[in-house]
């Protein structure tokens, strides 16, 4: 273990399966201990998107007041709508896990809280990129024009997909 951590000849690093006997071979790590770390990681990263969404799904809550919105067309109108779902969507999804947690709490359930978890904050992760994604349609669409507008918002939606899934998974290989 030490030659892992930069003294002498370093041993091949094992690739990590994510099975709780690897965790207790390598890590010393008990499937409930996993658990729990596994819950805190993701709380830990849900922290971070968390900020993002909801100050994203402050400003299209607002958009709607602003005067310019009345003289949105139909395309635009839907588009902001859909917009406004994916981020409402998004941020129930990713808040999911920390209210599960209060219901399952005590009860020994942590491991199937864990899977959930993972599942709700991927998907409103997915549901982010559509935020993202559609609101870079939307504006602009007002700013430089509809075609320009579907471009960049495809492009930014396939680099999306590409560097939170396409790559990482394609690490796990």
């Amino acid at each position: 273990m030490a030659d892992r951590l930069g003294g002498g000849q370093a041993d091949p690093v094992p690739v990590v399966t994510g099975s709780d006997d690897w965790n207790v071979e390598q890590r010393d790590e008990m499937p409930l201990r996993r658990a729990d770390r596994n819950f805190a990681e993701l709380l830990q990263e849900l922290r971070v998107v968390l900020t993002g969404v909801q100050i994203l799904f402050g400003f299209l809550l607002t958009a709607s007041f602003s005067e310019r919105f009345t003289r949105l067309d139909t395309l635009q109108v839907t588009v902001f709508l859909v917009t406004l779902l994916c981020a409402a969507t998004s941020s129930a999804l990713l808040v999911a896990p920390v209210a599960a947690h209060r219901i399952v709490f005590q009860r020994g359930r942590k491991p199937e809280l864990v899977r959930w978890a993972h599942l709700s904050a991927l998907t409103g992760m997915g549901f982010l990129g559509l935020t993202m994604s559609s609101g870079l349609l939307l504006v602009f669409d007002l700013a430089v024009g509809r075609v320009p507008a579907f471009v960049v918002a495809g492009v930014f939606l396939a680099a999306v997909v590409a560097v939170w899934a396409v790559v990482p998974l394609s690490a796990l290989r």
